[in-house]
Protein backbone atom coordinates (compact mmCIF):
# COMPACT_ATOMS: atom_id res chain seq x y z
CA UNK A 1 0.00 0.00 0.00
CA UNK A 2 2.42 2.54 0.55
CA UNK A 3 6.36 2.63 1.39
CA UNK A 4 7.67 3.06 4.65
CA UNK A 5 11.37 2.87 4.60
CA UNK A 6 14.15 1.53 2.81
CA UNK A 7 16.65 -0.93 5.09
CA UNK A 8 19.92 -2.53 4.05
CA UNK A 9 17.98 -5.92 2.18
CA UNK A 10 15.02 -4.74 1.10
CA UNK A 11 12.34 -2.15 2.04
CA UNK A 12 9.25 -1.58 4.53
CA UNK A 13 6.01 -1.66 3.09
CA UNK A 14 2.45 -0.69 5.13
CA UNK A 15 0.29 -3.38 4.27
CA UNK A 16 -3.41 -5.22 5.26
CA UNK A 17 -4.30 -9.00 6.50
CA UNK A 18 -7.18 -9.52 4.09
CA UNK A 19 -8.64 -12.32 6.67
CA UNK A 20 -8.60 -9.31 9.63
CA UNK A 21 -8.75 -6.40 7.70
CA UNK A 22 -5.57 -5.25 10.09
CA UNK A 23 -2.72 -2.58 8.83
CA UNK A 24 0.61 -3.97 9.33
CA UNK A 25 4.15 -3.46 8.42
CA UNK A 26 6.39 -5.63 5.79
CA UNK A 27 9.86 -5.88 5.88
CA UNK A 28 11.22 -7.49 2.53
CA UNK A 29 14.48 -9.41 3.39
CA UNK A 30 16.42 -9.55 -0.60
CA UNK A 31 17.72 -13.00 -1.43
CA UNK A 32 18.63 -11.68 -4.63
CA UNK A 33 21.18 -8.75 -5.01
CA UNK A 34 19.85 -5.82 -7.30
CA UNK A 35 22.38 -7.14 -10.51
CA UNK A 36 20.18 -10.18 -10.08
CA UNK A 37 22.82 -12.43 -7.99
CA UNK A 38 22.06 -14.61 -4.83
CA UNK A 39 23.24 -12.91 -2.12
CA UNK A 40 26.32 -14.35 -0.27
CA UNK A 41 26.54 -16.22 2.63
CA UNK A 42 27.68 -13.47 4.92
CA UNK A 43 24.43 -11.45 3.89
CA UNK A 44 21.93 -14.43 4.49
CA UNK A 45 23.72 -15.24 8.10
CA UNK A 46 22.85 -11.21 9.13
CA UNK A 47 18.83 -11.84 7.99
CA UNK A 48 18.53 -15.08 9.38
CA UNK A 49 20.23 -13.30 12.45
CA UNK A 50 17.75 -10.33 12.19
CA UNK A 51 15.02 -12.65 12.29
CA UNK A 52 16.04 -15.08 15.14
CA UNK A 53 17.01 -12.02 17.42
CA UNK A 54 13.91 -10.51 17.31
CA UNK A 55 11.51 -12.98 17.63
CA UNK A 56 13.12 -14.01 21.05
CA UNK A 57 12.30 -11.01 22.45
CA UNK A 58 9.35 -9.93 20.32
CA UNK A 59 6.67 -11.16 23.61
CA UNK A 60 6.85 -7.79 25.53
CA UNK A 61 4.21 -4.66 25.58
CA UNK A 62 7.28 -2.42 24.12
CA UNK A 63 8.44 -4.52 21.51
CA UNK A 64 7.25 -4.27 18.02
CA UNK A 65 5.98 -7.73 17.97
CA UNK A 66 6.33 -10.13 15.15
CA UNK A 67 3.40 -11.49 13.14
CA UNK A 68 4.92 -13.68 10.78
CA UNK A 69 7.31 -14.83 8.34
CA UNK A 70 6.90 -15.86 4.53
CA UNK A 71 10.17 -17.42 3.19
CA UNK A 72 10.02 -16.92 -0.53
CA UNK A 73 12.75 -18.26 -2.71
CA UNK A 74 13.56 -14.42 -4.07
CA UNK A 75 12.55 -12.36 -0.66
CA UNK A 76 11.81 -13.25 3.23
CA UNK A 77 8.60 -11.01 3.99
CA UNK A 78 8.56 -10.34 7.76
CA UNK A 79 5.16 -9.25 8.41
CA UNK A 80 5.24 -6.78 11.66
CA UNK A 81 3.06 -4.46 13.83
CA UNK A 82 2.25 -0.99 12.50
CA UNK A 83 2.73 1.72 14.68
CA UNK A 84 0.54 5.02 12.51
CA UNK A 85 2.38 7.65 14.34
CA UNK A 86 6.26 6.56 12.73
CA UNK A 87 9.27 6.66 15.08
CA UNK A 88 10.44 8.32 18.39
CA UNK A 89 12.61 10.92 16.61
CA UNK A 90 9.92 12.28 14.14
CA UNK A 91 7.68 12.52 17.60
CA UNK A 92 10.51 14.54 19.12
CA UNK A 93 11.56 16.63 16.63
CA UNK A 94 8.26 17.26 14.73
CA UNK A 95 5.72 16.35 16.93
CA UNK A 96 7.54 18.11 19.69
CA UNK A 97 5.87 15.91 22.24
CA UNK A 98 9.03 15.29 25.14
CA UNK A 99 10.81 18.03 25.36
CA UNK A 100 9.60 20.23 28.49
CA UNK A 101 7.07 17.20 29.65
CA UNK A 102 8.94 15.22 32.14
CA UNK A 103 6.48 13.07 33.08
CA UNK A 104 6.05 12.05 29.17
CA UNK A 105 9.53 11.50 28.82
CA UNK A 106 9.80 9.14 31.84
CA UNK A 107 6.82 7.13 31.28
CA UNK A 108 8.21 6.55 27.81
CA UNK A 109 12.17 6.62 28.38
CA UNK A 110 11.48 3.52 31.73
CA UNK A 111 9.21 1.11 28.39
CA UNK A 112 12.51 2.13 26.75
CA UNK A 113 14.79 0.72 29.29
CA UNK A 114 12.50 -2.34 30.30
CA UNK A 115 11.81 -3.26 26.72
CA UNK A 116 15.75 -3.25 26.76
CA UNK A 117 16.36 -4.91 30.24
CA UNK A 118 13.97 -7.69 28.79
CA UNK A 119 15.98 -7.83 25.38
CA UNK A 120 19.26 -8.58 28.07
CA UNK A 121 17.55 -11.29 30.13
CA UNK A 122 16.97 -13.00 26.85
CA UNK A 123 20.61 -12.97 25.92
CA UNK A 124 19.73 -10.30 23.03
CA UNK A 125 21.95 -7.04 22.87
CA UNK A 126 20.04 -4.47 20.58
CA UNK A 127 24.04 -2.02 19.68
CA UNK A 128 21.82 -0.20 17.64
CA UNK A 129 19.63 1.73 20.13
CA UNK A 130 18.43 5.31 18.53
CA UNK A 131 15.00 7.42 18.24
CA UNK A 132 14.36 5.77 14.37
CA UNK A 133 14.64 2.61 15.88
CA UNK A 134 11.55 3.34 18.43
CA UNK A 135 8.43 3.55 17.36
CA UNK A 136 5.54 5.52 18.80
CA UNK A 137 2.11 4.71 19.43
CA UNK A 138 -0.98 5.77 21.67
CA UNK A 139 -0.41 9.54 21.03
CA UNK A 140 2.81 9.45 22.03
CA UNK A 141 2.11 7.70 25.42
CA UNK A 142 3.81 4.39 24.10
CA UNK A 143 7.00 2.96 22.55
CA UNK A 144 8.01 0.03 21.37
CA UNK A 145 12.11 -1.08 20.45
CA UNK A 146 12.54 -1.97 16.59
CA UNK A 147 14.94 -3.05 14.33
CA UNK A 148 17.07 -6.01 15.13
CA UNK A 149 19.28 -6.10 12.24
CA UNK A 150 22.59 -5.48 14.32
CA UNK A 151 21.15 -7.30 17.73
CA UNK A 152 23.38 -10.34 18.83
CA UNK A 153 23.37 -13.03 20.72
CA UNK A 154 26.56 -12.76 22.49
CA UNK A 155 27.44 -10.51 25.91
CA UNK A 156 30.81 -9.54 24.05
CA UNK A 157 31.55 -7.96 20.55
CA UNK A 158 34.62 -7.93 18.56
CA UNK A 159 32.60 -5.33 15.77
CA UNK A 160 33.80 -2.15 16.42
CA UNK A 161 32.01 1.13 15.05
CA UNK A 162 28.76 -1.25 15.22
CA UNK A 163 25.52 0.89 15.08
CA UNK A 164 25.08 4.46 14.71
CA UNK A 165 28.01 7.00 15.66
CA UNK A 166 26.17 9.63 17.89
CA UNK A 167 24.83 6.74 19.86
CA UNK A 168 28.23 4.58 20.15
CA UNK A 169 30.24 4.02 22.98
CA UNK A 170 33.58 5.30 23.43
CA UNK A 171 34.84 1.70 23.92
CA UNK A 172 32.94 0.81 20.64
CA UNK A 173 34.59 4.15 18.70
CA UNK A 174 38.22 3.05 19.68
CA UNK A 175 39.32 0.64 17.11
CA UNK A 176 42.84 1.64 18.12
CA UNK A 177 41.93 -0.16 21.34
CA UNK A 178 44.26 -3.17 22.74
CA UNK A 179 40.60 -5.37 23.44
CA UNK A 180 39.53 -7.91 21.24
CA UNK A 181 36.36 -7.68 22.58
CA UNK A 182 33.90 -4.86 24.04
CA UNK A 183 31.16 -5.85 27.17
CA UNK A 184 27.35 -5.26 24.64
CA UNK A 185 25.76 -4.57 27.59
CA UNK A 186 27.70 -1.11 29.01
CA UNK A 187 27.35 -0.53 25.29
CA UNK A 188 23.74 0.13 25.07
CA UNK A 189 23.83 1.82 28.18
CA UNK A 190 25.59 4.50 26.67
CA UNK A 191 22.94 4.78 23.79
CA UNK A 192 20.43 4.47 26.04
CA UNK A 193 21.77 7.90 27.95
CA UNK A 194 22.25 9.66 24.90
CA UNK A 195 18.44 8.97 23.91
CA UNK A 196 17.75 10.61 27.41
CA UNK A 197 19.13 13.91 26.36
CA UNK A 198 17.54 13.89 23.07
CA UNK A 199 14.50 12.44 24.66
CA UNK A 200 14.73 15.86 27.88
CA UNK A 201 16.52 18.25 25.77
CA UNK A 202 16.01 17.78 22.28
CA UNK A 203 19.71 16.98 21.15
CA UNK A 204 22.57 15.32 21.20
CA UNK A 205 25.27 15.77 23.99
CA UNK A 206 27.85 15.25 21.37
CA UNK A 207 28.84 13.75 17.67
CA UNK A 208 30.92 10.97 19.01
CA UNK A 209 32.43 10.39 22.22
CA UNK A 210 36.23 10.49 21.58
CA UNK A 211 39.03 13.08 22.59
CA UNK A 212 38.56 14.19 18.65
CA UNK A 213 34.78 15.58 19.58
CA UNK A 214 35.58 19.01 21.50
CA UNK A 215 32.58 18.65 23.63
CA UNK A 216 33.00 15.00 24.71
CA UNK A 217 36.66 16.37 25.64
CA UNK A 218 34.93 18.82 27.80
CA UNK A 219 32.95 16.36 29.48
CA UNK A 220 35.95 14.14 30.22
CA UNK A 221 37.72 17.02 31.75
CA UNK A 222 34.48 18.29 33.57
CA UNK A 223 31.98 15.55 34.41
CA UNK A 224 29.47 18.53 35.34
CA UNK A 225 30.07 20.00 31.87
CA UNK A 226 26.73 18.98 30.16
CA UNK A 227 24.87 21.47 32.80
CA UNK A 228 26.71 24.28 31.49
CA UNK A 229 25.16 23.08 27.41
CA UNK A 230 21.42 21.62 28.59
CA UNK A 231 19.10 22.70 30.76
CA UNK A 232 18.95 19.99 33.16
CA UNK A 233 18.47 19.75 36.64
CA UNK A 234 21.18 18.11 38.86
CA UNK A 235 19.36 15.24 39.34
CA UNK A 236 19.63 14.44 35.88
CA UNK A 237 23.16 15.63 35.26
CA UNK A 238 24.16 12.83 38.29
CA UNK A 239 22.10 10.06 36.63
CA UNK A 240 24.51 11.38 33.40
CA UNK A 241 27.12 11.36 34.49
CA UNK A 242 27.28 7.57 35.75
CA UNK A 243 25.74 6.57 32.26
CA UNK A 244 28.42 8.31 30.24
CA UNK A 245 31.04 6.80 32.35
CA UNK A 246 33.98 6.37 30.13
CA UNK A 247 34.76 3.18 31.94
CA UNK A 248 32.35 0.60 30.99
CA UNK A 249 33.37 -1.52 34.09
CA UNK A 250 32.12 0.88 36.48
CA UNK A 251 29.38 2.23 33.95
CA UNK A 252 25.54 2.19 36.11
CA UNK A 253 23.70 -1.34 35.38
CA UNK A 254 20.38 -1.09 33.77
CA UNK A 255 18.54 -2.48 36.94
CA UNK A 256 20.33 0.38 38.79
CA UNK A 257 19.43 3.08 36.24
CA UNK A 258 15.55 1.74 36.16
CA UNK A 259 15.57 2.95 39.78
CA UNK A 260 17.43 6.04 39.10
CA UNK A 261 15.51 7.37 36.40
CA UNK A 262 11.78 6.06 38.32
CA UNK A 263 13.15 8.16 41.68
CA UNK A 264 13.94 11.27 39.35
CA UNK A 265 11.90 14.29 40.55
CA UNK A 266 12.79 17.06 37.58
CA UNK A 267 14.76 16.03 34.55
CA UNK A 268 14.88 19.82 32.84
CA UNK A 269 14.87 23.24 34.61
CA UNK A 270 11.85 24.41 32.17
CA UNK A 271 9.64 21.24 32.88
CA UNK A 272 6.58 20.87 35.62
CA UNK A 273 8.51 17.88 38.09
CA UNK A 274 7.24 14.47 37.93
CA UNK A 275 4.38 13.68 39.84
CA UNK A 276 5.41 12.09 43.86
CA UNK A 277 5.02 7.62 43.76
CA UNK A 278 1.60 7.66 45.40
CA UNK A 279 1.32 5.04 47.75
CA UNK A 280 0.55 1.57 47.33
CA UNK A 281 -3.10 1.78 48.83
CA UNK A 282 -3.60 4.61 46.58
CA UNK A 283 -4.48 4.24 42.72
CA UNK A 284 -1.41 5.27 40.64
CA UNK A 285 -1.63 8.06 39.05
CA UNK A 286 1.10 7.60 36.65
CA UNK A 287 1.84 3.89 34.75
CA UNK A 288 5.32 2.73 34.25
CA UNK A 289 6.21 -0.81 32.95
CA UNK A 290 7.20 -2.85 35.77
CA UNK A 291 9.87 -3.72 35.22
CA UNK A 292 28.52 -9.11 13.03
CA UNK A 293 30.67 -7.04 11.71
CA UNK A 294 29.81 -3.16 11.30
CA UNK A 295 27.26 -2.76 8.13
CA UNK A 296 27.51 0.84 6.78
CA UNK A 297 24.92 2.74 4.84
CA UNK A 298 25.36 5.92 2.93
CA UNK A 299 25.77 8.59 5.33
CA UNK A 300 23.25 12.05 4.93
CA UNK A 301 25.21 15.31 6.21
CA UNK A 302 23.95 15.39 9.12
CA UNK A 303 22.79 12.03 11.74
CA UNK A 304 19.34 13.28 11.22
CA UNK A 305 18.46 12.07 7.37
CA UNK A 306 15.40 13.90 5.68
CA UNK A 307 14.17 10.35 5.08
CA UNK A 308 11.24 9.70 7.12
CA UNK A 309 11.17 5.86 6.94
CA UNK A 310 9.85 4.93 10.32
CA UNK A 311 11.49 1.01 9.82
CA UNK A 312 14.47 1.63 8.31
CA UNK A 313 17.69 0.26 9.81
CA UNK A 314 19.86 3.43 8.91
CA UNK A 315 23.68 3.74 10.13
CA UNK A 316 25.20 7.48 10.10
CA UNK A 317 28.48 8.09 9.82
CA UNK A 318 29.18 12.32 9.67
CA UNK A 319 32.08 14.27 9.09
CA UNK A 320 30.39 17.42 9.35
CA UNK A 321 32.88 19.78 11.75
CA UNK A 322 30.63 23.04 10.21
CA UNK A 323 29.27 24.13 14.11
CA UNK A 324 29.00 27.69 14.89
CA UNK A 325 31.20 28.63 17.67
CA UNK A 326 28.94 29.21 20.61
CA UNK A 327 29.89 30.58 23.82
CA UNK A 328 28.34 27.96 26.52
CA UNK A 329 28.30 30.52 29.37
CA UNK A 330 25.97 32.65 27.31
CA UNK A 331 23.49 30.71 26.20
CA UNK A 332 19.55 31.15 26.97
CA UNK A 333 16.99 29.07 27.17
CA UNK A 334 13.32 28.78 26.16
CA UNK A 335 10.34 27.72 27.84
CA UNK A 336 10.08 24.26 25.59
CA UNK A 337 14.37 24.01 26.85
CA UNK A 338 15.79 25.19 23.23
CA UNK A 339 19.10 27.34 22.83
CA UNK A 340 18.38 30.46 22.14
CA UNK A 341 21.34 32.72 20.53
CA UNK A 342 19.76 35.91 19.77
CA UNK A 343 16.56 35.37 17.58
CA UNK A 344 17.24 31.98 16.72
CA UNK A 345 16.27 28.79 17.92
CA UNK A 346 18.54 26.57 18.54
CA UNK A 347 17.59 22.89 18.54
CA UNK A 348 17.50 19.59 17.08
CA UNK A 349 15.88 19.35 13.79
CA UNK A 350 16.06 17.25 10.59
CA UNK A 351 18.79 19.41 9.06
CA UNK A 352 20.71 21.22 11.75
CA UNK A 353 20.63 18.16 14.62
CA UNK A 354 24.02 17.92 15.43
CA UNK A 355 25.32 21.46 15.85
CA UNK A 356 26.63 21.72 19.21
CA UNK A 357 28.38 24.84 21.20
CA UNK A 358 32.34 24.32 20.12
CA UNK A 359 34.35 24.40 23.18
CA UNK A 360 37.20 27.01 23.40
CA UNK A 361 40.41 25.17 24.84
Amino acid sequence: MEILGHGAYGIVYRAIDLLTQRQCAVKTLNRITADGRPQDHRSMEFQAREIRTHWKVQDHPNVVSMEGVVDDPECIYVVLEYCPEGDLFHNITDCEQYVGNDPLAQRVFLQILDAVSHCHSRGIFHRDLKPENILVTDQGNTVKLADFGLAIESATSDDYGCGSTFYMSPECLDHSSQRTSYLCAPNDIWSLGVILVNLTCGRNPWKEACITDSTYRAYLRDPSFLKTILPITDELNNILRKIFDPNPASRITLSQLIKEIRSCRQFTLAAQPVPAPVPVSAPAQVHFFEAEPTIEFESPDSPMSDDDSDYSDRDYHSDDDSSPSLDPGKLLYDDRGRILTGNKKYRLTHQDRTKLPEVQE
